[in-house]
């Protein structure tokens, strides 16, 4: 029997066919309309490299979605869409996994609107959303 050293390392590659690649939701997408608005907010302030999506636990009916600018990458997950950084707090990335973030104008109101399938209910005031 040979002798190995400390440092010797033996692995076994086994060659897979017929491998079936299953198709796995983006963390969070981005729509045409939000894409460009990110664009023209980040323009203004030049200082900062994307912006950083995340939840916390307030309102009536457990979360709430926040959205601020951020100057460094950190920790969290990263999109890239269109040449638009999105940065994901460790802690949202579970619920916002197949979130749509789109960005909608109206006359009297304009507002970033996460469109989540996992969402099983909202507040009345619709600040916040249980999962």
């Amino acid at each position: 029997m040979a002798k190995m050293s400390a440092s010797s390392v033996q692995a076994t590659v086994w060659a897979v066919s017929k491998r079936k690649l299953q198709p796995t939701w983006a963390a969070l997408a981005l729509t045409p309309s939000a894409v460009n608005k990110i664009k023209q907010l980040l323009k203004d302030k030049p200082e900062h490299v994307g912006v950083k999506v995340g939840v916390r636990t307030r309102g009536c009916n457990g979360l709430s979605y926040t959205l601020e600018y951020t100057k460094t990458k950190g920790d969290s997950d990263e999109v890239i869409q269109d040449g638009v950084r999105v940065f994901i707090e460790k802690k949202a990335q579970l619920t916002l996994l197949g979130t749509e973030r789109d960005y909608v104008e109206d006359e009297l109101s304009s507002e970033f609107v996460f469109n989540n399938p996992n969402i099983k209910g909202t507040c009345g005031c619709g600040e916040s959303f249980n999962i």
